[in-house]
């Protein structure tokens, strides 16, 4: 790590910034890890996209159909990429936040502590799933406030409702107050998001998934990150990255031209919208990564795989879109 425990929120304020995607993990045939695929795609998302940063073995990564040790294999990869391709000819390096989500508090002890000596720059931790109801805010504040107590690395809160519940901003705002948490993926409704904005964007970078809603909020609510999902590498290619464009435009303080540049990618929006079937969006975005020329494969269970209708779907969609690939 690069900062002390007291200096996480002093860090992030600085270096948590930017675009940052959340990787989807290509399986070979047998469904194993495939390493080369990997490397190849975080190559093209650090070197060629330029993202701030990535969102390691999340749900979209199917952390939850992994071992511990896999989820351990895809923080160190991500590490070395990071480090392989160090300043990126003076934007600064990429950042890496890994996934410790677990319903083990030992296992998340453990994925965290190893990111930290591994050389990630922060975690996530998803709000506890709780059982019987039992959502009470004082259960959820002791458990932030035990895991920031035994961490010294930067921890971002994750409150979505597959949880069970979605967190009050102002439970928010409290477990904001600790020492080295830096920020929060904050899956709820904007009503939420900007009153926990207005209660603790002081103290931490808040962040919300929706790439359409990211450029209103940089706009409206000062947000300086985008935390995070896929779209930062599959509505963008290495020759048409209007995403990148239009964020760098609107921290310029250029806000029409960058609703411009927003603007012309829903076509892209649309057709990804549209090819996607429900219940399938890892499946889904693996076959758009494959349009794109990433690596994509197939989904570990529980999740189902693409039919062959779906994937011709999805490829009519995509050859309509606009997204320049050359």
């Amino acid at each position: 790590m690069d900062y002390k425990k007291s200096e996480a929120k002093e860090y992030a304020r600085e270096h948590f910034v930017g675009v940052w995607a959340a990787n989807l993990t290509p399986f070979d045939e047998a469904l194993r890890i495939d390493e080369k695929a990997l490397r190849q795609n975080m190559d093209h998302w650090i070197r060629d996209l330029k993202l701030g940063g990535l969102f390691i073995a999340g749900k979209q990564a199917e952390f939850f159909a992994m071992s511990v040790e896999e989820r351990k294999r895809l923080i160190t990869l991500s590490v070395e990429a990071a480090q392989a391709a160090g300043n990126r000819g003076g934007i600064g390096r990429c950042g890496i936040i890994t996934s410790c989500s677990d319903t083990n508090l030992d296992v998340v002890l453990d994925l965290a502590r190893y990111s930290a000596q591994a050389g990630a720059d922060y975690v996530i931790v998803h709000s506890p799933v709780l059982h019987f109801g039992a959502d009470t805010e004082e259960t959820i504040y002791e458990y932030y406030r035990y895991l920031s107590e035994q961490l010294d690395i930067g921890i971002a809160m994750w409150n979505h409702p597959d949880c069970g519940y979605t967190m009050s901003p102002e439970l928010c705002n409290r477990i904001a107050d600790l020492p080295n948490i830096v920020a929060i993926k904050y899956s709820a409704d904007r009503a939420r998001y900007k009153r926990l904005t207005e209660l603790a964007g002081h103290k931490i970078q808040v962040s919300n998934p929706s790439e359409e809603d990211w450029l209103e909020n940089i706009i409206e609510l000062n947000w300086k990150l985008y935390l995070c999902s896929t779209p930062p590498f599959l509505l963008q290619t290495k020759v048409d990255q209007r995403m990148n464009e239009y964020t760098r435009l609107a921290f310029a303080g250029q806000h029409e031209q960058a609703r411009k540049v927003r603007d012309s990618l829903e076509p892209v929006r649309a057709a990804f919208r549209a090819s996607k079937p429900a219940g399938k969006p890892q499946a889904h975005g693996k076959a758009w990564q494959e349009l794109l020329g990433q690596h994509g494969g197939p989904v570990r269970r529980p999740l189902l795989n693409m039919t062959e209708a779906e994937l011709a779907a999805t490829r009519e969609a995509f050859a309509g879109c606009g997204l320049r690939l050359a």
